[in-house]
């Protein structure tokens, strides 16, 4: 069942990216992969620090977070910098809500259906973690845009 849900996830999240626009989706691969990049680094972490445990052991610990990581993540990325494109009050707060929605409802039920348990972490902490991301995902693509700009001229 949790082989399903995972491979349900990722294919309804890029079934998303289909209608995102090929401008779009060239612009925000990049910022998108780093942060997957800084996803997978903190998934590491919590392997060794033991912040979150899934049943299974590391090795689907490491399934559930590529799964969600490149799937609803990579899609949600992807649809919040398309429509937030330069307006950094709106992109923060759809990311404020999202990670709210993430962090306590979301978390909630992913516990409950058995796809992880937080040990030493707390809701409150994905929700920091997640916004900081945001910030920083924000910053990045800046630094991509103006690296464009630059190498153009």
């Amino acid at each position: 069942m949790t082989l399903i849900f995972r491979i349900s996830i990722v294919l309804i999240s890029w079934f998303s990216i289909i209608f995102l626009p090929k401008s779009s989706f060239r612009k925000y691969l990049t910022v998108t992969l780093f942060s997957a990049c800084v996803l997978l680094a903190e998934t590491m972490m919590a392997i060794g620090y033991k912040w979150w445990k899934t049943q299974g052991g590391v090795k689907y610990t490491i399934f559930n977070a590529l799964s969600f990581i490149f799937g609803p993540f990579f899609a949600v990325n992807m649809w919040i910098f398309h429509f937030t494109n330069g307006r950094f009050f709106l992109y923060t707060l759809i990311n404020l809500v999202m990670d709210l929605i993430f962090a306590f409802p979301l978390n909630i039920f992913f516990q409950k259906v058995g796809a992880y348990k937080l040990k030493k972490f707390k809701s409150k902490h994905l929700f920091y973690t997640a916004f900081a991301y945001s910030f920083i995902n924000y910053g990045f693509q800046k630094l991509v845009e103006k690296g464009d700009v630059n190498s153009q001229s």
